[in-house]
């Protein structure tokens, strides 16, 4: 690791006063200010491939409410879950904010060239960091600053007076089980400084070296215990014996559009139809009941063990099995997350479907169908697709 692990992330440039232009909305912030240090862009895996065309409006019906995508108000069952614990999913959402985040403004056939990340993809906390105690330090205490400001009794991210949480990236405010996973890594950090300090580290140096040790123990989980999970520890472990096989670019990492608008959104079929937050609690759905942009009320901390597997305690809560369809919390997401519906679909009033979102994989930027890039794998016809068998690889 070095400096440049701390890199510039802050908050986006807030047009307006709604927190809707936190997360998904199509309105979201025109221009971002957050700008990793050096170039970072998205790029294609396979540029060669024919793209996926079809109709949109036919893609809205699929991911609607009550489409081929909606599995309904059934509630969760031993059929329809899965033997991942809940909270890989709600983990897998905290990696995809710390290494993309396009701020650009959802349109058709969008120019990929002019997509720009305003993440590193290097897994180095940017998310979290920010720019560091100098750079950001309304992130950090007045009196102590290689650590982090929590809210009142450290039971919330710390918020300004409207409840807007005061973060290095607004996305992980969307809902409360993300406002607590990202509220857990700062408590994470400012244990690993205590820590720096008692093995005589000097003040000085208390937060790099606590950075330094969160960033590694963040890299190895999810090397050793998010990607067996989600790919099977055989896949993982031939890929760390021989290699990728297909990801190697030649000219620095970047972030493939094919894994950041497609691939990667795989997460959202995990989601329950609803979470048990603590033992005092009944379970509840993701969406409204755990809405984020506001402060996390008393009886809504959540008890990690009943969603990953801990040593001596009962096997957590599991998430949905990855069978493409989504619970109705995430059909009918809340204006909150997505903004204004721009698309005219009476059914659904003010909802705008994640579902649309995943079945349409962002049709504005043409990604290939799966069938194509199957048969190109296949066919060895992606030898010479700005891939380097030499490079040094990103993953």
């Amino acid at each position: 690791m070095d400096s440049k692990d701390d890199v510039s992330m802050g908050l986006m440039n807030q047009s307006g006063t709604s927190v809707r232009s936190h997360c998904l909305s199509p309105a979201r912030a025109r221009v971002a200010i957050d700008a990793p240090l050096g170039a970072a862009s998205y790029a294609r895996m396979f540029p060669e491939l024919p793209s996926f065309e079809t109709d949109e409006q036919f893609l809205h019906a699929l991911g609607r409410a009550g489409g081929v995508c909606d599995c309904g108000d059934i509630d969760d069952s031993p059929d329809s879950l899965g033997d991942t614990a809940a909270g890989w999913p709600i983990f897998g959402q905290f990696v995809a904010h710390d290494i993309t985040a396009d701020r650009s403004t959802l349109r058709s056939h969008a120019n990929t060239a002019e997509l720009h990340n305003a993440r590193s993809p290097q897994l180095n906390l940017e998310c979290l960091y920010g720019d560091g105690p100098t750079g950001h330090p309304f992130l950090y205490q007045r009196d102590d600053s290689a650590k982090f400001l929590l809210g009142v009794d450290g039971a919330d991210v710390q918020r300004n007076a409207e409840g807007i949480a005061i973060i290095g990236d607004p996305r992980n405010d969307s809902h409360m089980l993300m406002s607590q996973l990202h509220l857990a890594m700062l408590k994470a950090h400012n244990a690993f400084v205590d820590e720096a300090r008692l093995t005589g580290v000097s003040n000085d140096r208390a937060f790099d070296e606590a950075a330094h040790q969160l960033r590694w123990h963040y890299q190895w989980m999810v090397l050793n215990e998010f990607l067996p999970t989600l790919v099977g520890q055989p896949l993982a472990n031939q890929v760390l014996r021989e290699g990728p096989q297909w990801f190697r670019p030649a000219h620095g990492g970047f972030i493939p559009l094919e894994f950041a608008d497609a691939a990667y959104r795989y997460g959202h079929a995990q989601i329950r139809h609803r979470y048990q937050l603590n033992l005092h609690t009944d379970p509840v759905p993701l969406f409204p009941d755990l809405l984020g942009f506001r402060a996390v009320p008393p009886d809504g901390t959540v008890d990690w063990t009943l969603f990953f597997d801990a040593l001596g305690a009962t096997p957590a809560q599991r998430s949905k099995k990855i069978d493409g369809k989504l619970v109705r919390a995430l059909i009918e997401l809340p204006v909150a997350v997505t903004g204004e519906c721009e698309i005219e679909k009476p059914a659904l009033g003010h909802v705008v479907a994640t579902a649309a979102m995943n079945v349409r994989g962002r049709p504005n930027l043409r990604n290939p169908r799966v069938t194509s890039i199957q048969s190109a794998r296949r066919n060895g016809s992606t030898s010479d697709c700005g891939f380097a068998r030499d490079a040094v690889t990103l993953w």
